[in-house]
């Protein structure tokens, strides 16, 4: 192989470690996230394809993996409609609550907070619209091979609630891509 290839291949090979995605395995922690409350959620990290409960075709892809020294989860969510969402999720250990900011391509913002209630992970927030405020309150339940997440809304200061959405995440069976691999003498 000439020099001239090789080099090319070897910054092809450093682009694409550089651009590869980061494991959905939980991140070494940093001393500043070391305490066990930090790993409350860690049951959410993975590559995970999303179902409605009851169904058995996929709606989504979503991959949780944890960032910055394992004190934040950062989740990506991508709809078969075009929907996508991404959210921030961290343990705000000054406050003993969970945050999260969660956006999408549809200009929503929701900022949620909340604790671990038993073996749930519950965040409320509210959004504002043309309509006035909506309560939101969201619910992660690790589940047999998964992680179950529902949500409810309140029109009415939280007295009375209707169900959102209600899913279920399984690992993905999409195929990952293969690292690349050079190859010749």
């Amino acid at each position: 192989m000439s020099r001239v290839l090789l080099g090319i291949s070897l910054c092809i090979l450093a682009a694409s470690l550089a651009l590869a995605q980061p494991s959905p395995k939980a991140a070494s922690p940093s001393p500043q996230c070391s305490d066990p409350a930090h790993r409350q959620f860690d049951f959410w990290l993975g590559d995970w394809d999303t179902y409605r409960v009851g169904s058995t075709a996929s709606v989504a892809r979503n991959q949780v993996t944890s960032i910055l020294g394992g004190c934040v989860l950062h989740e990506v969510y991508t709809r078969s409609d075009g929907y996508t969402g991404e959210s921030f999720t961290i343990y705000d250990s000054a406050r003993k609550r969970w945050h999260q900011s969660w956006v999408t391509n549809q200009g929503e913002l929701l900022v949620a907070e909340g604790n671990k209630e038993g073996d749930k992970i519950v965040l409320t927030g509210s959004t504002l619209d043309k309509d006035g405020e909506t309560l939101h309150r969201v619910t992660w339940l690790p589940v047999d091979g998964g992680v179950r997440e529902t949500a409810e809304q309140s029109h009415d200061g939280g007295q009375h609630w209707q169900p959102e959405f209600d899913i279920v995440f399984r690992p993905s069976k999409r195929a990952q891509p293969d690292p690349v691999r050079l190859s010749g003498p």
